[in-house]
């Protein structure tokens, strides 16, 4: 899945990202560092894994999307 970074914090390595409905969705630590990342800025398009959980979704992969 697709979405647009948002918000990252690069001490804790945690943040958010907009998916292409708006809807915002943050990931932790776990899910930047599975990606290989080392910086994230707002606004680069990513490529995002995600599970659902409770009624709505917990990102596990965040990495640069590619074309």
């Amino acid at each position: 899945m697709q979405a647009t970074a948002y918000t990252f914090d690069p001490v804790t390595r945690t943040g958010s990202v907009l998916l292409d409905d708006g809807t915002s969705v943050d990931f932790g630590a776990a899910a930047f560092d599975a990606g290989g990342l080392r910086l994230l800025r707002p606004g680069q398009r990513v490529r995002i894994e995600a599970e659902r959980e409770n009624g709505g979704l917990r990102i596990t992969l965040v990495t640069l999307q590619t074309f």
